[in-house]
């Protein structure tokens, strides 16, 4: 029996042209199960407003403290204000066998789902897939892919494995749930993506089929809230700093952050932190660099974004 399959969308008020996007792509897919579409309304945003968006003219439909859209249900977020409370407020309303997530800025290409359904098909010990991406930053387009088709718990402590992306995610209905602790909701999906890969490695179909858009979320360049993701991730996975590699890239991050941030002393400690931890971690020098106005936060991202990378 083909599995039916539960999307959560978190959204906010102000969003209505991404969503629309994001929503064509997910409804969009070629699959011969149910689908199921849960919009999560963040925020102070309006429930009906937010579902008159995405309600074709002419269609009849009743507006009360949930909404409907044809086969997508517009709800607000119960529990805990931003993303990770938003993501297990779909996940809540959900009742199907699988849950997927795609973040109202990103799209779903075609090929995604049936492509990610039948990986764990084929792996029945699996709970928890993923796939490559492509980022769009302005014009440019760059495919990302992991090389391989398991991603182990290792894989994401040396690296963040930035293709193992939120708007990918495909698992198990009750397998988990989103930490909400996680500060302005930082790295709550690199985390789930740790727990996920403790007892089986991530089922990965190394294919671009999510294209994920930067530069317009509303998490961008909101250093304090990385900061303190790091901080948290650190505290919740030891092993992250017991890993030269993965220690030096976290405290190159660190360092960048506080830099962006006009926090001089600090970017140095972490800076320092991260060339003790490996010589030859990148973030450190540029870190220094911003720190010193050699160059600015700014012109490092945007020159990072557009080869589809991150700092």
């Amino acid at each position: 029996m083909t599995p039916s399959v539960g999307v959560v969308i978190p959204t906010r008020g102000d969003r209505p042209g991404p969503l629309a996007a994001a929503l064509s792509g997910v409804l969009g897919q070629e699959y011969g199960g149910r689908v199921e579409v849960v919009v999560v309304v963040d925020g102070e945003a309006d429930v009906a407003g937010v579902t008159r968006s995405i309600t074709p003219a002419g269609t009849p439909g009743s507006m009360g403290s949930t909404g409907s859209a044809g086969d997508v249900l517009v709800i607000p977020n119960h529990r805990t204000p931003g993303l990770p409370g938003a993501r297990n407020t779909g996940i809540a309303a959900l009742g199907t066998d699988l849950v997927a997530f795609c973040d109202d800025d990103d799209v779903w290409l075609p090929g995604k789902l049936a492509a990610q359904v039948a990986a764990l098909a084929e792996e029945p010990s699996a709970s928890f897939a993923s796939c490559a991406i492509e980022v769009q930053y302005g014009s440019r387009r760059v495919p990302r892919l992991a090389g391989t088709t398991r991603i182990t718990r290792e894989r994401l402590t040396t690296s963040r494995m930035m293709m193992v992306h939120s708007s990918t995610f495909l698992f198990r209905r009750g397998s988990l749930w989103v930490d909400e602790s996680a500060p302005g909701g930082q790295n709550e999906d690199w985390d789930l993506a740790l727990r996920a890969a403790r007892p089986h490695p991530i089922v990965h179909v190394d294919r671009p089929l999510t294209r994920v858009h930067w530069g317009g979320s509303h998490y961008v360049s909101r250093w304090a809230d990385r900061i303190a993701g790091l901080e948290w991730m650190m505290a919740r996975h030891p092993e992250l700093a017991a890993d030269p590699r993965g220690a030096a890239r976290i405290f190159g991050q660190l360092a960048f952050s506080h830099a962006a941030l006009g926090h001089r002393r600090e970017a140095a400690r972490w800076s320092l932190r991260a060339f003790v931890a490996r010589h030859a971690e990148p973030r450190a020098a540029v870190a220094l660099a911003v720190a010193t106005r050699l160059v600015s936060a700014g012109v490092v991202m945007n020159a990072l974004h557009t080869r589809g990378r991150g700092i």
